[in-house]
C-alpha cells in the first residue's frame, strides 16, 4: 500500500507542476546525436525545447547499461549544465531493449534497478522502456507471460522508489489496457507513441481516448521520418490537442523522429522546426 501511495503522490506532483505549463516539449539525447553528451543539454536550449530525455546507454550482451550517468562527477555535470541552461531532464530513456529482448535475456533485473537508481539521483521521475522487436506482442504472442511477469517485477521495484516506467509495445489502446491490468501496477503506464496506431492504419484520437488520462505517462508526438510535423497529413495537431485537453492530460511531449526525409541527418533543421510547431500549438495556441 505504502508503495502504491508513492505512485499516487508522484502522479499529483507531476499533474501539479504542469499548472503553469500544460503541455512542455521535450528532445531526446539519442535523436539528437548526442547519446549520453553534456552538449545535447545546450542544444536542446539552443533549439527552444522544455527539457531532454537521456538515454542509458548501450545495453549489447552485458548485464546493465554503458551508462556514463553511473559515475557521480559525470552525473553532477549533467544536473549542473541543466540548471545552468534552465532544460528539464524529465525522462531516462533504455533505448538498448529496442535491440536487446526483455522477455529473453537471463540478467534484466540489473539494468533496472541501475536506472531506477540513477533515477532517483538524478531527481528523474519516469524512464522509457521499449519493448522492441524481440518482445513484440503483436507478432509473438506466445511471450506474453514472460513479457507480463518481468513487467510485475520492474512495476514493483519502480513502486519502491516511487518512480514510473513508461512502455511501449506494438499493441492497439484496446490491448494496452488489457496488458495493464495483468500488470497490475501504477508504476508501469504507456509512454504513447504517434506513429505506432498511424502505420497500423488505427485512429491516433481515438486510440488517445481509450487508454485514457491516467495510463499514459508520456507521449511521443512525433510520427514516421516523411515531412516535419507541421507538414504531416496524417496527423492534426490541433485535433490532438483538442483531445488532450478533453482528456485533462498533462505532461511531456517528446519529439523522436518527424524528420524531413531530404535532410533526415540536419538535426537544429528538423528538431528546431518540429519543436517550434509544437509549441505554437501546445504553447501559444497560434502559428509562428
Amino acid at each position: 500500500m505504502k508503495r502504491k501511495c508513492n505512485i499516487v503522490v508522484l502522479v499529483l506532483l507531476m499533474a501539479l507542476g504542469a499548472e503553469a505549463q500544460q503541455y512542455k516539449i521535450g528532445l531526446i539525447d539519442l535523436m539528437l546525436l548526442k547519446r549520453q553528451k553534456l552538449s545535447a543539454i545546450t542544444l536542446a536550449s539552443e533549439l527552444g525545447a522544455n527539457g531532454l530525455e537521456v538515454d542509458m546507454g548501450g545495453l549489447g550482451n552485458r548485464p546493465t547499461f554503458d551508462s556514463k550517468l553511473a559515475v557521480d562527477s559525470v552525473r553532477e555535470q549533467f544536473m549542473a549544465k541543466a540548471k545552468e541552461m534552465n532544460i528539464e531532464l524529465f525522462s531516462l530513456a533504455m533505448t538498448g531493449y529496442y535491440a536487446q529482448s526483455f522477455c529473453n535475456r537471463t540478467e534484466y533485473r540489473k539494468s533496472i534497478e541501475d536506472c531506477i537508481s540513477t533515477m532517483k539521483k538524478m531527481k528523474i521521475g519516469v524512464a522509457f522502456l521499449p519493448l522492441g522487436v524481440q518482445c513484440d506482442l503483436k507478432k509473438n504472442p506466445e511471450i506474453r507471460d514472460s513479457v507480463v511477469a518481468r513487467l510485475k517485477v520492474a512495476g514493483k521495484m519502480a513502486e519502491e522508489a516511487g518512480v514510473i516506467i513508461g512502455i511501449e509495445t506494438a499493441l492497439t489502446a484496446k490491448e494496452e489496457v488489457k496488458l495493464l491490468k495483468e500488470i497490475n501496477s501504477p508504476a508501469i503506464q504507456i509512454y504513447f507513441n504517434f506513429s505506432d496506431p498511424l502505420k497500423e492504419g488505427r485512429d491516433l484520437y481515438k486510440e488517445l481516448k481509450i487508454l485514457g488520462k491516467k495510463r499514459i505517462c508520456m507521449i511521443h508526438a512525433s510520427n514516421k521520418d516523411s515531412v516535419w510535423l507541421e507538414k504531416d497529413p496524417q496527423i492534426d495537431m490541433r485535433k490532438v490537442k483538442k483531445v488532450l485537453d478533453k482528456m485533462k492530460w498533462s505532461g511531456w511531449l517528446v519529439i523522436e523522429r518527424s524528420r524531413d526525409a531530404t535532410q533526415p541527418t540536419n538535426v537544429k533543421w528538423n528538431y528546431g522546426a518540429n519543436t517550434a510547431f509544437l509549441k505554437s500549438v501546445f504553447q501559444t495556441g497560434k502559428d509562428k
